[in-house]
Formats: C-alpha cells, sequence, structure tokens
C-alpha cells in the first residue's frame, strides 16, 4: 500500500488562475523544504517547464489521451514514491473533456488518482454568487471530491468578507486560502501559451513573488492535511530491468533555447532501449558530433531564427549526415529547421534544407490540439497501418510544398497535420512531421528509432572495417 498525499488542482473554467496558484503553491513548499512533486494534466511543454523549475523536481505529463488509465496511475505512482506531496495542475475546466461524458478531463484524471480537487475561482466581478459556482461544481459529479477553494483575485476586505460569509452559510467546501489582485505575478503570454522558463530569466524571478504571495495568504497546513486524506494506492510499482549493450548507438538530442519541448518519458525511453543521448545545441555547436542517430523535437525556433541561420556549418553538416541515411526523427519545430526556411515578418531565414519548402509563420494557430495518425508504408520508424495518439499546436504553415512530389509518413485521421489529410514528411532515413508524440502512447516508438540507429552504427563499423 502506497501513501501518497495529492491533490489536484482545477477551475471552472480556463484562465482563472490555476498556473499562477500551482507555481506559487510549488515554491512555498519547496521552501519550507516540503518535497513536491508535480504534474500537468494534458499534452504540455511550456507549463511544466515552470512547474519543474518552481518546485526542482522534473515535472510530468498525465494525458487520457495519449496514455492508458494503467499508465497513468504507473506514472504517478512512479514518480511521487518518496515525495511528501504530489500536485497536478489541472487544464482547462475541471469538467471539460473530449466529449459529453468528459473524457480525458481534468476530474477524470482526478477519479483516476482517487485525488482531491482544490478549486480555484476567478472572483473578479463576483461576490455571492461564488457559493453558487462552489456548489455547482461540488454536485456536478458526486465521484470528485473538492478538498477546498483558493479565492483567487479578491479585490479588498468587504469583497472577500461577502464571498466568505457565503461560502461558510452555503457550502459545506473550506476556503483555503484568498488571493489578492496583483499585477506583477502575471506570467506573459505568447502564441502558443506560456514564455518557456529558461528562455527569459528575468521572469523568473515572479516565481519568487508567486511563492511568496501564497506563503502569506494560504493556509499550507490544512491543504497538506486535505492532501493527506487522499486513500493509499495498492498497486506494486515494477521497474523493467534492462541488459544495455556494450556499447549503445549514440542519438543526438537538439536541445537548447530554441528546441526544449521534450517529453522527459521520451528521452528516457531511448536510454532505456540501449541509447546513449548526445545533446547538441543549434545555436553554437557548430558540426554535429559523432552520432548514429538524431531527436529534434519542439520549440520556437522561429524566434530564435536569426541565431539558428547563422549556425551555417551546423546545418550543413545536418544535411549532408542525411544523404547519408542518418536516421532522424522530427517534431514541428524539427520539421522547420530542415525546411529551406522560415520566413517570419516577411524575412527568410535560411534552414537546413532537406525538405523542399518553406515554413511561414503566422498569427493565428494553424493546427491545435489532439491527433490520430495512421502510418504510411513509407515511414522509416513504424510498419504501415499503426495509429498512433497524438497532438499538436503550431503557427505556422509549410509553402512552396509540391505535394504531387512529397512523401508522406502519416494519413492525418484527427487534426490538420500538414494540409489536413497527411503529415509527417519523409527523405532516406528522415521523418519531420508537425505531430507530437508522447512515448507512452507507442512502447515501440523508441525501441525503432534506436534499431535504426542501431542499423546506421553497424553500417558504420563495416565501413571503416
Amino acid at each position: 500500500m502506497e501513501n501518497i498525499p495529492r491533490i489536484v488542482v482545477g477551475a471552472v473554467q480556463g484562465r482563472s488562475g490555476k498556473t499562477t496558484f500551482t507555481l506559487g503553491l510549488l515554491k512555498a513548499l519547496s521552501q519550507r523544504k516540503i518535497m513536491v512533486q508535480p504534474f500537468k494534466k494534458g499534452p504540455d511543454y511550456i507549463d511544466p517547464s515552470w512547474l519543474s523549475f518552481a518546485s526542482g523536481e522534473q515535472c510530468r505529463n498525465l494525458d487520457a489521451f495519449m496514455m492508458s488509465e494503467a499508465q497513468i496511475r504507473h506514472t504517478f505512482i512512479k514518480h511521487s514514491l518518496g515525495k511528501d506531496i504530489s500536485v497536478v495542475e489541472g487544464a482547462m475546466g475541471l469538467f471539460d473533456g473530449l466529449d459529453i461524458e468528459g473524457s480525458n478531463s481534468t476530474a477524470q484524471i482526478a477519479y483516476l488518482l482517487n485525488a482531491p480537487v482544490i478549486l480555484v475561482v476567478n472572483c473578479q466581478r463576483i461576490t455571492r454568487s461564488v457559493a453558487a459556482i462552489v456548489n455547482g461544481v461540488v454536485n456536478f459529479d458526486s465521484r470528485i471530491k473538492i478538498g477546498g477553494v483558493i479565492l483567487n483575485n479578491v479585490a479588498r476586505a468587504r469583497h472577500e468578507n461577502i464571498m466568505l460569509q457565503s461560502i461558510e452559510k452555503y457550502c459545506q467546501v473550506p476556503v483555503l486560502g484568498i488571493l489578492p489582485k496583483s499585477k506583477d505575478i502575471e506570467i506573459p503570454d505568447r502564441h502558443l501559451g506560456l514564455i518557456p522558463a529558461g528562455e527569459q530569466d528575468l521572469l523568473l524571478e515572479r516565481v519568487e513573488k508567486l511563492g511568496r504571495l501564497v506563503s502569506e495568504n494560504v493556509n499550507l497546513e490544512a491543504l497538506l492535511a486535505v492532501a493527506a486524506q487522499a486513500c493509499s494506492f495498492d498497486e506494486v510499482i515494477q521497474e523493467k530491468v534492462t541488459t544495455l549493450k556494450t556499447v549503445g548507438p549514440k542519438i543526438g538530442v537538439i536541445k537548447d533555447r530554441a528546441f526544449s519541448f521534450y517529453y522527459p518519458e521520451n528521452l528516457e525511453a531511448l536510454v532505456e532501449k540501449g541509447a546513449e543521448l548526445i545533446f547538441i545545441d543549434a545555436i553554437k555547436d557548430k558540426v554535429l558530433p559523432s552520432i548514429d542517430g538524431l531527436y529534434i523535437g519542439g520549440g520556437f525556433p522561429e524566434v530564435m531564427a536569426d541565431e539558428i541561420s547563422a549556425n551555417e556549418s551546423l546545418r550543413l553538416t545536418i544535411k549532408a549526415r542525411i544523404e547519408d541515411e542518418l536516421p532522424v526523427y522530427a517534431e514541428c519545430g524539427g520539421l522547420m529547421y530542415l525546411s529551406n526556411g522560415i520566413i517570419v515578418s516577411g524575412k527568410h531565414y535560411p534552414m537546413v534544407g532537406v525538405f523542399d519548402c518553406d515554413v511561414q509563420m503566422e498569427k493565428k494557430p494553424q493546427g491545435h490540439g489532439y491527433t490520430i495518425q495512421k502510418t504510411t508504408a513509407a515511414h522509416p520508424f513504424f510498419p504501415e497501418g499503426i495509429v498512433l495518439n497524438g497532438h499538436e499546436f503550431h503557427n505556422s504553415r509549410l509553402v512552396g510544398l509540391d505535394e504531387n512530389t512529397a512523401v508522406f509518413g502519416f494519413e492525418t485521421m484527427r487534426g490538420k497535420g500538414i494540409n489536413g489529410h497527411s503529415d509527417g514528411l519523409v527523405y532516406k532515413n528522415t521523418f519531420a512531421s508537425y505531430n507530437h508524440l508522447h512515448a507512452a502512447a507507442s512502447e515501440s516508438w523508441a525501441e525503432n528509432l534506436v534499431q535504426k540507429a542501431n542499423e546506421y552504427q553497424t553500417r558504420g563499423t563495416k565501413n571503416a572495417n
């Protein structure tokens, strides 16, 4: 029996303050030397980067579209063991999911984990009605336990008193904290969400302010008591024992300010399958190291386009190695990097030039949400007919692509992809798509990529002999 204190942070709707409260909570707890494990509901890279920074622990994603219920519970228990509390930040409204039943909602995650929910309520332009909101949430789904309420954006004492008295009179849920209005704690937006934590160091001081805000205005002892009331898990976590090859393939991972969107599980899966990861900076490194495969994740290459483009020697090296049939798996930002160039505000920045097309940045999203992809016979890393659940979020589109000659690795069954019905450009052993894949959605993804790298390594060894 595993006793894991835990809470899920939810709200009636997005923009209620879940992220700012969660960041402050993680920082406040970690400053008290309380070991806290953060999780983020849904497919997301940006919020987790902030949650990891605030807590000092690697945030993990929990998503019922890309992960089975067993995988969600396994991931949660595995990374929560040894911690004092686990905190899951929800997404959108508590009950918002893929259908009318609320599948893949934050509430579903709370139910699967049997975790109490801390409800964050945006109190702008509301007083007594806050009690109706709280009772509505409490009574909507009896399976979900609301452990407490955080009143956010509270204007002044009179505003606070009316809401507290209303909740006390009409609700059976305790108020655990009251956060006053504050403009200097907002995390600035960008077109795809929050700014990645490592990109603007000056913004990180806001996490410190959020920690102080929560410490001063939230009853942390009462919140910890709510988390401790969660029942124990009866699962037994057994880690796989993998016998690694003496000399495994080296897989390069371009990971820097421009390319930072990687699920930790994806990198860990490659290592578990025997790969040695070699991290590469697309801005600073002039040539590729000796590698047998390459993984290029997503990020914001358009923001760093000038610096990436200026590193011509690395771009030329990558193109030459791709011509030599180096296995390359690229997602979103990686696809953009492998195109002829990225067009930002009318200016063209040359890129690697593997695929004969350009990438045009737009002001509005060109693809955003969950995807279902079916592999074609051309896919270099999967056999034909494999169905994969993933997600996409991009403000770019390909221009100048000749679809009559282009080779696609995905038939898009849900989502936008490249053109609404296909995704994943293929050239030799290189695959590049807008689709993001979580290793949990396909246990063979890492194995297949490592196998391709093994074959490339073996070919090089034979040629050397």
